[in-house]
């Protein structure tokens, strides 16, 4: 299908009211392809391409050229698109992603959609994105692709030599998984209050589950709902009670969410000797990892008591020490409308909302996040995981 889809498009790559018309000179050949790639990374979808010449997306506007790679389900009629370099917003140098579907016939019905990727180069002849398969509508199932460049100057078509050029020559398949998150690599500071005081982002964060008044399931669907990833601080003794199959924490993991340790008992860890620390450290990694296949990297002390030496073997054991600069007391049941007043109020960039989905009933928690939600969404903050406001890379297998 790949095969026909080229040939059928192969003089309208370019996409209408993407790529600017600009009249060229004679008819300059397509950009010759060096080398190219799709291939997965963890979650995402990079595709990387070296060109013999050096271009730029405004390059390639005025010389009528276009630089896409087009993938295809293997199976007939199922998923086939392309994604291309192209001008947008006025950027006429660092490349865009737009991406529009593809039928036998050519392109699909509506416009081309701008692609939220991560583009990288390191000289003008080459260029890598990184991109999750959901914003070119895919999943994790594998592709048929292969990159082109056209020229549709005028006197070019698909038969005229030197105006196009692929690779490889015939397409090539990537396969895709669904990637399974195992662990996260500590780094930066091994004592961390909040994330970036110039970033408008928010972390909420929950401690003492798993648990079941209510049952952590709510707190992990509500949050879902309102598509805000959260961290969950879990007692390792309380693993085996509340989620034997493990069930639980995995649903926190597929919805994006990530956990955390809270050490095995929850004890005062100042007052431990540094083997017992280690222990109630470990033994927690060790059930986290048992009912999940992950391993964390952080870690939060219970009551916040903690000393260099605590920092110091925790950082040792591959965590990084998790505080708070958000406190809503919502362990001490002030109320739903005081549990949400006092993280309104008290919302900063960075700003880690310490909360709590065990250790007691925590319904008030629970029928606060809505309108906390809400009003924090209302004032522009953006929701992230504590790991991905420090910035630290996930491993994904």
């Amino acid at each position: 299908m790949l095969r026909r889809t080229i040939s059928a498009v192969s003089g309208v790559l370019a996409i209408v009211g993407v790529f600017a018309t600009v009249a060229a000179a004679g008819a300059p050949a397509a950009l010759q392809i060096r080398a190219a790639s799709l291939a997965q990374d963890g979650q995402q979808l990079v595709w990387h391409v070296v060109t013999d010449e050096p271009f730029t997306p405004s390059s390639l506007a005025a010389a009528h050229q276009s630089l896409c790679v087009i993938m295809s389900r293997p199976k007939p009629a199922a998923f086939a698109g392309e994604l291309c370099v192209a001008v947008h917003s006025g950027t006429r140098s660092h490349p865009k992603l737009f991406f529009r579907t593809l039928t036998r016939a050519g392109v699909g019905a509506g416009a081309a959609h701008a692609v939220t990727a991560v583009v990288t180069r390191t000289n003008t002849q080459n260029m890598t994105a990184s991109l999750l398969p959901a914003s070119i509508r895919a999943a994790y199932r594998s592709l048929r692709w292969e990159v082109v460049s056209t020229s549709t100057a005028p006197g070019c078509s698909a038969t005229v030599p030197g105006c196009s050029d692929s690779l490889p020559a015939r397409a090539a398949l990537a396969r895709l998984h669904t990637p399974k998150l195992v662990g996260c690599v500590p780094g930066g500071p091994s004592l961390v209050y909040g994330g970036s005081s110039k970033v408008h982002d928010i972390a909420l964060t929950f401690d003492d589950g798993p648990w079941d008044t209510p049952p952590t399931t709510y707190f992990i669907k509500r949050l879902a709902r309102y598509h805000v990833p959260a961290s969950f601080f879990e007692i390792g003794d309380q693993i085996s009670e509340y989620d034997p199959t493990g069930s639980v924490e995995r649903a926190m993991l597929a919805n994006g969410d990530m956990i955390g340790d809270h050490t095995w008992t929850h004890p005062d860890m100042v007052a431990l000797s540094p083997a017992a620390q280690r222990s109630e450290l470990e033994q927690t990694v060790d059930a986290i990892r048992h009912a999940t296949g992950f391993t964390p990297c952080l870690w939060r002390p219970p009551y916040g008591d903690i000393s260099p030496e605590l920092i110091s073997l925790a950082r040792s054991l591959g965590l990084v020490t998790i505080m708070w600069n958000i406190d809503p007391r919502d362990w001490s049941l002030p109320g739903v409308g005081e549990i949400i007043d006092n993280v309104t109020t008290n919302a900063r960039n960075g700003g880690i909302v310490e909360e709590h989905f065990g250790g007691g009933p925590r319904y008030e928690t629970y029928d606060a996040l809505p309108t906390e939600i809400a009003n924090l969404r209302a004032r522009g903050y953006r929701f992230v995981t504590v790991a991905q406001m420090l910035g630290l890379r996930m491993i994904y297998r």
